[in-house]
């Protein structure tokens, strides 16, 4: 993962790469269960991962995908990553943990999921940073807030580096 560019200076991304390592590690302790023959502590990591990537997936796609589309540079790329979201989200919803080759599966997308969260660390959120306006980052974050209840504004403010980008808070 890169950590040349600056965005994980930026509250927002920030949220969502901590969203992105809660919902591996889960997903890495499924795996781990499945493992060791735990398929009911499995189960409970799996529902919680799915519970925990539905409010990511609103908070990205609501906020920084929907400014970010508005560049038609980036509507393939995004896209994609939405058509990924569904596909887990598919994916898990059938999810049988009691079936070998739902296990075998589930394992497979759990290395997809790290794929995934690469192209967002490493792709979309650094072109973040030169493509969004104060303005685009304020209603990114307010997304965010509403998605995860904290519509109270105690997050962030925009204005940061030549007002591009939100400041960190005061």
């Amino acid at each position: 993962m890169c950590h040349y560019c600056g965005c994980r200076d930026i509250p927002l991304i920030r949220e969502f790469i901590a969203e992105h390592e809660a919902v591996t590690d889960l997903a890495g302790d499924a795996v781990r269960a499945l493992d060791a023959g735990d398929p009911a502590r499995a189960r409970a990591l799996v529902a919680g991962m799915t519970d925990r990537l539905r409010a990511h997936w609103a908070g990205e796609e609501r906020g920084l995908f929907a400014v970010m589309r508005e560049n038609a540079e980036y509507t393939a790329y995004i896209d994609a990553l939405v058509g990924e979201h569904r596909e887990l989200a598919a994916f898990l919803a059938a999810l049988d943990l009691d079936d070998a080759a739902d296990r075998t599966a589930f394992t497979r997308s759990v290395d997809e999921l790290h794929a995934h969260v690469a192209k967002e660390e490493d792709g979309l959120f650094p072109a973040s940073l030169t493509e969004l306006t104060g303005d685009q980052w304020n209603l990114s974050m307010e997304a965010w807030r509403t998605v995860h209840g904290k519509a109270d504004g105690a997050a962030t403010q925009a204005g940061a580096r030549d007002g591009r980008g939100p400041a960190a808070p005061h």
